[in-house]
C-alpha cells in the first residue's frame, strides 16, 4: 500500500494554535523569514499553476526546520508554561543551583536543535540516536555540545532509552516530538512551534499571488509537524489547501494507520530519508491526522533521489527528507484520480516544504 485519500477532510475543522510563538522565536538570534522559492519547470512537470519550495536549509543556521519546534518546547518547559517572548526570559527562570539536563532521542534534526538550544542557555544535554543516521548528522549533534549515544537500535528504541536516561537524571527533561500515555505536554508545544513556518507561506504567498496554497506537502516521521499543518490549515475559514503526508516505504506508519482506521505502529528499515524513519505516529498527533490528511503516500529511496537530483539541478539546498514532498507530489499526481482527490486543476498552486539542506542530512 502506497496511496490513501479521504475526500471529507477538508470539510473538518479544529482551533488555532497558539499564536504566543511567533513572538517567542522574532526574538532569536538570526531569526528571518526562510525563502520560499517559485519552481515555473516544476509547475509545467505537474501539469499546474504553480509550485513553490519552502526552504528550510538555512533556517537559524542549523539547516533544517526542527528547531522552531524544540526551541519554543523548551522555552515552555523551562519556564513552566509562562508562553516566554525572548529567550533572556527564558535563562533566567533557570534555577542555576539545580539546572535541568534536557534529553531528546532523533534521527538527526531535532536533537541538534535540542542541543543547541541547551548550549545557548547553558545546559547538559544527553541525546540518543538509532541506527541508520548519517554520520555528518551525529557530528552535527556532537558540535552543539551534547553528550551522545548511538544504538544499533529502532527509533522508537531510541526513544525508550532517552526515557531511561531521564528518569536517572536528578533534573532530567525529556523534549520529545511525539506523545504516549502521560506525556502530552511537550510534544504539543513543539507542534505550536512549527506553526511559525506556516504562518510564514500564508504570508509570503499573500507577496507573490492573489491565491492561497491548494495543495501542501508534508514530509513525515512520527507525525508530529504533519499534525502542526493540519492545525493550521484546518482552523482557517480563508483557505481549502489539501494537505499531503509524505513518508518512506519502509517507515510509513502514518499512511498504514490511516489505512486501517487506528493507530498502527510499523517496524522500520533503513532509508536516506533517515529523519523520516520513525515506526509508531505520535497518539496525540493521531485525532489530527486521521481526520485533516487528505491523502497520504509512500515513497522508495529511488523517488526521493530522484527528486533530489531534479531540485539541486534548480539550485534548491535539499536534503533527502526536504526532497521527499516533491517525489511525494509526483506520486500524488500521477493518476486523474489522484488529481481529483485532491482538488488539483490546471490553475492549482502547490507547496513543497523542504525541511532540511544538505548540511543537515547528506545524500548517501
Amino acid at each position: 500500500m502506497t496511496w490513501y485519500a479521504n475526500p471529507s477532510a477538508r470539510n473538518w475543522k479544529c482551533d488555532a494554535p497558539s499564536s504566543a510563538v511567533a513572538k517567542f522565536h522574532q526574538s532569536l538570534s538570526n531569526y528571518e523569514y526562510t525563502p520560499l522559492i517559485e519552481l515555473p519547470s516544476l509547475a509545467q512537470e505537474l501539469g499546474i499553476g504553480r509550485v513553490f519550495v519552502k526552504d528550510e536549509s538555512a533556517r537559524l543556521n542549523l539547516a533544517a526546520f526542527k528547531v522552531l519546534g524544540a526551541s519554543w518546547a523548551v522555552a515552555q518547559a523551562l519556564t513552566n508554561a509562562a508562553q516566554p517572548t525572548s529567550l533572556a526570559q527564558v535563562a533566567s527562570a533557570i534555577d542555576r543551583s539545580h539546572p535541568p539536563t534536557l534529553v531528546a532521542a532523533t534521527d538527526g534534526n531535532h536533537g541538534r536543535a535540542v542541543a543547541h538550544m541547551a548550549k545557548q542557555l547553558g545546559l547538559d544535554c544527553f541525546i540518543v540516536i538509532p541506527r541508520g543516521v548519517s554520520e555528518l548528522a551525529i557530528n552535527n549533534v556532537r558540535g552543539e555540545g551534547a553528550h551522545v549515544t548511538v544504538l544499533d537500535a529502532t527509533y522508537d528504541e531510541a526513544v525508550d532509552a532517552a526515557k531511561a536516561i531521564t528518569a536517572d537524571l536528578a533534573n532530567g527533561i525529556h523534549i520529545q516530538d511525539m506523545s504516549w500515555s502521560g506525556y502530552t505536554d511537550i510534544p504539543e508545544w513543539i507542534i505550536e512551534g512549527y506553526t511559525t513556518l506556516c504562518c510564514e507561506v500564508d504570508e509570503q504567498l499573500r507577496e507573490v499571488s492573489a491565491y492561497p496554497a491548494d495543495l501542501v506537502a508534508v514530509p513525515v516521521g512520527v507525525g508530529s509537524f504533519l499534525h502542526s499543518v493540519v492545525a493550521h490549515y484546518r482552523s482557517r475559514d480563508d483557505s481549502a489547501a489539501s494537505v499531503l503526508s509524505v513518508e518512506p516505504t519502509v517507515a510509513d506508519c502514518v499512511l498504514r494507520s490511516l489505512a486501517s482506521g487506528e493507530l498502527t505502529s510499523v517496524d522500520t528499515g533503513v532509508t536516506i530519508m533517515s529523519g523520516m524513519n520513525c515506526g509508531t505516529p505520535s497518539s496525540d498527533s493521531w485525532p489530527f491526522h486521521q481526520a485533516g490528511v487528505d491523502a497520504a503516500v509512500s515513497l522508495t529511496d529511488e523517488q526521493a533521489r530522484s527528486a533530489l537530483s531534479a531540485l539541486h539541478d534548480l539550485d534548491i539546498d535539499a536534503g533527502p527528507c526536504g526532497a521527499a514532498t516533491l517525489a511525494g507530489v509526483r506520486a500524488a499526481l500521477s493518476t486523474d484520480e489522484r488529481r481529483n482527490a485532491l482538488g488539483i486543476t490546471s490553475d492549482s498552486v502547490i507547496v513543497l516544504l523542504s525541511t532540511e539542506g544538505r548540511a543537515a542530512n547528506p545524500q548517501v
